[in-house]
Order: C-alpha cells, then sequence, then structure tokens
C-alpha cells in the first residue's frame, strides 16, 4: 500500500544560466529568459518588491478577464520568432505568446531533474507526457526511454518536434501525438498498455483537437484513474500538477491515495516555487502537485 505524506513538500526550482526570477511584488514578477527580460503577472507575489527599479525589455499587460488574456508592451526590440535556451541538455524555443507564457514553464524544472532521477539505471523507460506543451519535458524524459507526448495543440507539438531539432533529438524515440489527453489515455488502458512513468499538467479549461471540452473540476478524477491503470508495481512514478485553481494539493494527495492503495511506493503533495536570485530571495508559489513514486 502506498505511503500517504501527510506533511507538505515545497518542490523549489533555482536559476539556472538561461532563466532568473530576479524580483517579484506587488501582483508582478520580473524574470531573465536569456538576454532578455521581462515582467508578467503574478497574483500570488503580495509583498513589496526587493529591487527599487526593475529594467525590462517588455510587459504583459493583463486584460480584464481572468482567462490570461492581455497583450504584450516591448521596451525594446524583442525577437518574434522567438530565441534559443537551455536547460541542461534540452535546446528549445522561447518566445512571448499571446497567453503570457513563453513557450515553456520555469518551474517545472525540478520536476524534469526528479523524473530523471526516478528512472535512474533504466534505459528503456516508457514514459507518457499528457498535456505536454512545447515538449521540454519530453525531451528530458527521452533521456531514459521512449516517450509519448500528447497535447489537442497542433501548434505545441509542431513546436515540441521543432525543439527536439534543436536539441539534436529528432531520432529519439517520442511519439508525437495531436491528441485529447483523456481520449488518449482511455484508449491506452483498453489496448492494455503500461508505462514506467507519467506526468500529467492539466489546465483549468481547454479544448481537444476535434472540440472535446476539458473541465478540470469534472474531469480530472477520471483521467488519473485511467493513468493509474497504466502503472503496475514495477512503475515508477506518477506527477500532477495542477495550476489556477481552488483546490489544495491535499486533494491531489487524497485521490492519489485511493487510486494507489494497491501500489507500493509514496505519495506526495505541496507546493512547485521558483526562489528568486540573490540575497534575501524569497519563494514564489506557482502551482501545486501530488506525486507517487516507487523505487522498484
Amino acid at each position: 500500500m502506498a505511503n500517504l505524506v501527510q506533511q507538505p513538500v515545497v518542490l523549489a526550482g533555482e536559476g539556472w544560466a538561461d532563466y532568473a526570477l530576479l524580483d517579484s511584488g506587488h501582483g508582478r514578477k520580473l524574470e531573465r529568459y536569456g538576454r532578455y527580460r521581462f515582467i508578467r503577472p503574478e497574483p500570488q507575489a503580495m509583498w513589496t518588491p526587493r529591487l527599487d527599479h526593475w529594467p525590462a525589455d517588455g510587459e504583459f499587460v493583463p486584460g480584464s478577464d481572468e482567462d490570461g488574456g492581455g497583450r504584450w508592451q516591448f521596451a525594446n526590440a524583442v525577437s518574434s520568432d522567438g530565441w534559443q535556451l537551455a536547460w541542461d541538455d534540452v535546446r528549445f524555443t522561447a518566445q512571448c505568446t499571446p497567453f503570457r507564457h513563453l513557450g515553456f514553464f520555469p518551474d517545472m524544472a525540478p520536476v524534469w531533474t526528479w523524473m530523471r532521477q526516478q528512472l535512474l539505471g533504466m534505459e528503456q523507460a516508457q514514459t507518457l507526457n499528457l498535456f505536454g506543451y512545447t515538449g521540454v519535458g519530453s525531451l528530458a524524459l527521452s533521456a531514459c526511454g521512449p516517450v509519448a507526448h500528447v497535447d489537442a495543440s497542433k501548434k505545441s507539438v509542431a513546436q515540441a518536434r521543432a525543439n527536439a531539432d534543436l536539441s539534436g533529438m529528432a531520432e529519439r524515440p517520442i511519439r508525437w501525438l495531436i491528441d485529447d489527453a483523456a481520449k488518449f489515455a482511455a484508449r491506452e488502458v483498453r489496448r492494455g498498455k503500461r508505462y514506467d512513468g507519467i506526468i500529467l499538467d492539466p489546465p483549468k479549461f481547454g479544448r481537444g483537437p476535434n472540440g472535446e471540452t476539458w473541465r478540470i473540476e469534472e474531469h480530472l478524477a477520471p483521467l488519473v484513474s485511467d493513468c493509474r491503470r497504466l502503472l503496475d508495481r514495477d512503475s515508477r512514478f506518477l506527477f500532477l500538477t495542477v495550476y489556477a485553481v481552488r483546490m489544495s494539493s491535499l486533494a491531489l494527495a487524497g485521490l492519489l491515495a485511493e487510486l494507489f492503495a494497491d501500489l507500493p511506493g509514496t505519495i506526495e503533495h505541496g507546493d512547485l516555487a521558483v526562489s528568486e536570485e540573490g540575497e534575501g530571495a524569497r519563494l514564489l508559489p506557482t502551482a501545486i502537485f501530488a506525486r507517487w513514486s516507487n523505487p522498484g
């Protein structure tokens, strides 16, 4: 029976050569993405900024809705075609998107490291990345074996393929799948498939390639249930992240505890966070997570 760790965990990422959280406060954050600096909204930055001045190349100004709309305002020229960044051995393109993101989620960096650690010693680990976006996590996993990368957005999957080319990983055994994550997982269950590890990073709301509707409150539990059926006693992990919802990591952990009751391993839950750079650095929370791990 999987052991549920009640005490929450803070999984905090540090900056690296191509990314840093420079400062945060008053509902905003200042970040460095390679050679550029940007200001973006951050509701959880409730404190006062440490720095007096925030020189930046651009700022995302939110609209009146709560769904990520708004526009970029640039103080300096920023490449509209994007620019190359790297994390470990993975190279990818960053770009100012209409949804305030930069084409990847830097708070996931400690998750990529953690997943690789769970698969140490395995050369042909079968992994599944649901809602895989532009593929940085899939490319990180591909060092350990074949990956199924699933996302409903043709544009995101095309960018993921381009990132594989940038990384020199185009020939690695990655299946790039434009599909509805819930439907794909259900089909894999019917096919009797199994995986050594699964990561899923679902949005609050989304649509599949054929107009399927995703609402996290309705559809998350059935999807995680199907993911559990794709894992067995020899599998190594499941990692679930949730953003921008009124939900506790305790709820995610309770779901995993129920679904993984018949498997060995450990269930943990808590916050993803990014550490500011420099003296007096604070941790900026970005998401909640729950994970199951099994050393095998």
